[in-house]
């Protein structure tokens, strides 16, 4: 843990922009995490504070790969080269562009509750999230300040992964993160306190700093009060697998693509930084995830229940039948991602009956343990498995073997079991993303609602 929480983080991170004070500086979190960090930093700098609203516009064939952006004003920052390669027409492009336009708009409303944004021409805009993953949301963020006349760009945030400026691709002038741990797994790995940020919070922040007008406090006022009850999409929620009740943490994006209900390994939990990061790259591809244990607190320390596959993907099938009964996620395409132990858990699983799994990843999984299960899935399974990870290699190649669905044996070079090597994590969670968005098809496919 590098941080207690947000806020904690938002006054470290000042203490390294102090040179930026007096400026002409504004200050711009990305919602919502990012308020409650820009919050501080605005206080510390006696600037003032507003929201920096962005929506990537998505590829209609690929929504996770960005054609480009929009914000507020009618900013709009486009890849040529790539809508062009894509042959994206002007009137897929525009459906695109208005279902992203209502979002802004809507969130617009929200924050600010009718009040004009932050005039930015000629002035340093300094953008603040609580971390970086992919980098992607935030490299969008930097372009629309800019086309919106910030004079100097400058990124900052907490926590990023090492080399994450080469990742920018200099959309920002000045680029600053406390921290560069390697390996990197997941923002929320890196906070004592990283529950969800509301919308009641983010409004809040705006207030106290007068919503775009000179702060009403200084680097001694009163912080943000802390969070109620656990909004939905937080490690408190209930997960009801039949007659149990299992802790699990779910979180559907705004118009998401599909939903995707991971089963962690032996040893592991519905905390592991690893499943953590890769559920953040599904979500930034436009994906709902749903992390949980399967067994309970009392259970976890039964060896036999540990490693009891029928049992474990039984609850994994209940626990996917709830999941997308809930109103926030009813209809949208399912997908089952499993490690180790877990993935023999989503195999069988996917073979339940009424339960309709459009496809399955496993990472550096044991689909061996699902051997009498094996001929039986249908849904298109990917199999990724490291290099160095010699044993469990051979018995995915012999799983592989065995299954009658489409299927596709993707080997990390240089990775060992838990993919700790540099970089190694990242390329799972792109293929999972990829394989997820390829099976459970785009947004506009379905004629499920924009984000």
């Amino acid at each position: 843990m590098l941080f207690r929480d947000r806020v904690d983080a938002g006054r470290r991170l000042a203490e390294r922009l102090t040179h930026l004070r007096g400026q002409g500086t504004v200050v711009l979190g990305l919602p919502r995490g990012g308020v409650p960090v820009a919050a501080e930093v605005a206080d510390a700098l006696g600037a003032p504070l507003d929201v920096v609203l962005v929506r990537k516009l998505g590829l209609p064939s690929r929504p996770e790969l960005a054609m480009g952006a929009i914000g507020e004003g009618g900013v709009r920052v486009l890849d040529e080269r790539l809508v062009g390669a894509a042959h994206v027409g002007a009137a897929a492009l525009a459906a695109v562009e208005r279902r992203e336009a209502a979002e802004l708009e809507r969130r617009a409303l929200t924050f600010r509750g009718g009040r004009p944004a932050l005039d930015l021409a000629g002035r340093t805009a300094v953008v603040v999230d609580d971390g970086v993953a992919t980098g992607s949301t935030a490299r969008a963020a930097c372009q629309v300040v800019r086309a919106l006349g910030a004079a100097r760009v400058v990124l900052a945030v907490p926590v990023a992964p090492r080399g994450w400026v080469a990742e920018m691709g200099g959309s920002a002038d000045e680029y600053v993160a406390l921290s560069t741990p390697e390996p990197f797994w997941a923002i929320g790995r890196f906070y004592g306190d990283f529950r969800q940020t509301t919308d009641a919070q983010v409004v809040a922040c705006l207030g106290r700093s007068g919503a775009g007008g000179a702060p009403t406090g200084g680097p001694g006022s009163v912080a943000p009060a802390s969070p109620g009850p656990t909004p939905a999409g937080c490690d408190d929620d209930v997960v009801v697998a039949g007659a149990v009740a299992l802790a699990g943490h779910l979180s559907v994006p705004s118009g998401a693509g599909g939903l995707v209900v991971f089963a962690h390994g032996s040893g592991s939990s519905r905390l592991s930084p690893r499943n953590r990061y890769v559920a953040e790259v599904l979500g930034e591809g436009g994906l709902g995830t749903l992390l949980l244990d399967l067994l309970t607190a009392d259970e976890e320390g039964d060896r036999a229940k540990v490693f009891d596959i029928e049992l474990l993907a039984g609850r994994l099938a209940d626990a996917a039948r709830w999941v997308t009964g809930r109103p926030e996620t009813a209809g949208l395409p399912l997908g089952l991602f499993g490690a180790s132990t877990g993935a023999a858990a989503a195999l069988w699983a996917s073979t339940a009956a009424g339960l309709d799994v459009r496809a399955v990843v496993s990472r550096g999984g044991r689909p061996d343990l699902a051997w009498p299960r094996l001929d039986a899935v249908t849904a298109p399974t990917l199999l990724v498995v490291g290099g160095r990870d010699t044993a469990v290699l051979e018995l995915n190649r012999q799983a592989r073997a065995r299954l009658r669905c489409t299927s596709e044996l993707v080997v990390v070079p240089g990775a060992t079991h838990l993919f700790e090597e540099p970089g190694t994590l990242r390329q799972v969670a792109l293929a999972a993303r990829d394989w997820f968005v390829q099976y459970l098809g785009p947004p506009t496919e379905r004629g499920q609602p924009g984000g």
